[in-house]
């Protein structure tokens, strides 16, 4: 039954969804208490993450990592979620 589950939850499209459903706790993990508190968006469209973030400090301190953040959603989702993050 183990093995299964394990394969039904490698399916790309089910391993996609369960990542998305956990966007919120690795957007905190990876950016931290603080810019996580700050966001007021997080929305995922057709591989494009959306982030509204209420200071503008803060924004334009993510608007350079947007490569790198990216990458360690990317990373940390064990697959390739998404391929672009808008900063607002």
């Amino acid at each position: 039954m183990g093995d299964l589950l394990d394969e039904f939850f490698k399916r790309p499209y089910v391993a996609a969804k369960v990542a998305e459903g956990r966007l919120p706790d690795t957007w905190r993990a990876i950016v931290g208490d603080r810019a996580a508190d700050l966001t007021t968006e997080l929305r995922l469209e057709r591989h494009v993450l959306y982030v509204r973030i209420q200071s503008s400090v803060m924004r334009s301190e993510l608007f350079y990592q947007r490569d790198a953040l990216r990458d360690a959603i990317n990373r940390e989702s064990g697959i390739r979620l998404i391929n672009t993050v808008i900063i607002r």
